[in-house]
């Protein structure tokens, strides 16, 4: 099920390469976020990448457009088929990163990688946003979020699967819509730090174009048989 994205959050790289080697068939592709990025650097993407796997480098780019600009070109360098940077950031510092993008999958001759834009963490919630500043619930300032990210022509964000039919509704049906935050109720997991989810099949149903899961693989005592189990959860959502 290619929907189906596993977060690496684990503690070293050989870990890493050997969930997404447990995992060959059945995860659609692996997230690398900030700690395994930061422990093992971008060999570890490279290697991730010569297995056949899809990475999506969750790094998070939020600085001025030039910065930004650089960080997505070496990005693109270290193979990455999907990466994403905050949308709060603004437009003229999205339109800078997905230029980049483009100009470094042109020269290095690959397809470009999809960008997609933060909206609102998925540990936040209306009361967390209200102390940073922001007056809007969560639900507005996602989809104001994601319109500003579709105006500066990414590919699409990253968002609860509780805002997923409002994207839907304001940024049409070819948008993308990475959803975090799925706990399966299956698998006994808990939230954790997640502030806003969802579970698997319920996200699909609700618009996400793919679902990224952590803990509840990751942590289960036979990681491919939980994966194998939300796949199945996910492909009964094509049944009904």
């Amino acid at each position: 099920m290619d929907k189906l994205l596993v977060a690496l959050d684990v503690e070293t790289g050989e870990r890493a390469l050997d969930l997404a080697s447990a995992l060959e068939g059945v995860a659609g592709g692996f997230k690398v976020g900030s700690r395994l990025f930061t422990l093992e650097g971008p060999d570890l993407v490279r290697q991730l990448g010569a297995l056949g796997a899809r990475v999506f480098l969750d790094l998070k780019f939020h600085d001025i457009p030039n910065t930004v600009s650089q960080a997505v070109d070496a990005a693109v360098r270290t193979g990455a088929w999907m990466m994403n940077v905050h949308a709060s950031g603004g437009v003229p510092m999205m339109q800078a990163a997905a230029q980049a993008g483009r100009d470094a999958a042109q020269r290095l001759r690959r397809p470009p990688p999809l960008l997609i834009g933060v909206t609102v963490l998925t540990s936040m919630d209306d009361a967390g946003l209200r102390g940073t500043g922001i007056q809007r619930s969560a639900l507005d300032q996602v989809v104001a979020l994601a319109k500003m990210t579709q105006t500066a022509g990414l590919d699409g964000v990253v968002a609860s699967p509780l805002e997923t039919a409002a994207i839907r509704h304001a940024c049409g049906d070819q948008f993308l819509i990475v959803t975090p935050g799925i706990r399966s109720a299956s698998a006994g997991t808990e939230r954790n730090d997640q502030a806003r989810t969802m579970g698997p099949a319920e996200a699909l149903r609700a618009g996400a174009s793919y679902i990224v899961v952590g803990r509840p693989i990751i942590a289960a005592p036979d990681p491919r048989a939980a994966a194998e189990a939300i796949v199945e959860e996910l492909a009964s959502v094509g049944r009904t």
